[in-house]
């Protein structure tokens, strides 16, 4: 780990340590230290540039929520510590909706849904990420749909004329990391499933995933097995049967007491002219930042976890709407 402190004995174990340590052992200061201070966050719903809005959003978020723990299920990564690494960063969060905030007035509802951050490191420092919360999941916990929870953000921004416009690639900057992840062969083997599921080839979910495949999916679904699978990829290419598919980073790995996996990172990016997941085509252009985990076996692929904002994407329709 050059460049790095040595307390961190690898990679994962940074990536785990630093976000216990800024959130849960309420370290904020300390992203002073591990974040660039012209760090590049992008999620669904918004582009962050530099350190101190960084702050600022995640004392937001832990006023909100101050008992949040961030469980790490996983680091899937790619790179060297001398030119630079990329973490597919999967957690498990849980949370009280205990005060005022982004979601409302306080529920006291007890909260878990997972999020996906895709962090480039060097040096010890972060400097640009990728992070997609599962909002549909916290939405549907605190009673209302993804579609009326969109609805809430834009009359809090303003209305249809003020509110912010979600995530797209024309608000995007380029930042310090360009790399596409590694050539390992389940990380290519897990693209070659997610390009053919997009070319309408639903056929290879009985030939690739295992018959007790688990899915966990956006808006908190689990799926069992070769139907619920089908259902959920169905679901969201129906709405989007034209959009174009494009795979941004691709990791695969093969650690000591792990399966195989891999971690991708993609885009669907079109028109919202087909029944499926949000429901009457509108007609409205609709970009879609996704990741996507799996686990494979000897069976084949065994989990798979995927997340994009739903809430971001209803949004973009509503604005769109007016």
């Amino acid at each position: 780990m050059a460049g790095f402190d040595p307390k961190w004995r690898d990679f994962p174990d940074y990536i785990l340590g630093i976000t216990k340590e800024i959130w849960e052992d309420r370290g904020l200061h300390t992203l002073q230290h591990y974040y660039a201070p012209d760090i590049i966050v992008r999620t669904p719903l918004s582009i962050v540039k530099g350190n101190d809005n960084v702050i600022s959003a995640t004392m937001g978020t832990l006023a909100e929520f101050p008992d949040r723990t961030l469980y790490g299920e996983d680091v899937i990564w790619s790179g060297n510590p001398e030119q630079g690494m990329l973490s597919s960063h999967r957690i498990i969060s849980t949370a009280t909706h205990a005060n005022h905030g982004a979601f409302g007035q306080a529920t006291n509802k007890k909260l878990q849904f997972r999020i996906i951050a895709d962090c480039h490191a060097i040096n010890n420092q972060i400097n640009d990420e990728w992070m997609i919360r599962d909002v549909a999941a916290i939405a549907h916990q605190l009673g209302i749909t993804s579609e009326a929870f969109a609805r809430q953000q834009i009359e809090q921004g303003g209305g249809v004329e003020s509110s912010p416009f979600p995530f797209t690639p024309e608000q995007d900057v380029a930042g310090p990391y360009t790399g596409i992840g590694n050539d390992n062969e389940f990380g290519q083997r897990y693209e070659d499933i997610l390009q053919r599921l997009m070319r309408a080839e639903f056929s290879v979910i009985p030939q690739a995933y295992d018959r007790a495949c688990i899915g966990e999916y956006t808006g908190g679904q689990t799926a069992l097995s070769h139907a619920g699978i089908d259902q959920f990829w169905m679901s969201l290419r129906s709405a989007f049967p034209n959009a174009t598919f494009k795979v941004h980073h691709r990791i695969g790995r093969n650690d000591d007491m792990m399966s195989p996996r891999a971690a991708i990172r993609w885009s669907l990016e079109g028109k919202h002219e087909g029944h499926g997941i949000f429901g009457k085509p509108s007609g409205k252009d609709v970009y879609i930042m996704g990741i996507s985990h799996a686990e494979f076996g000897p069976w084949g692929l065994r989990r798979e976890f995927t997340l994009f904002d739903e809430t971001a994407v209803w949004k973009q329709i509503l604005l769109q709407q007016g």
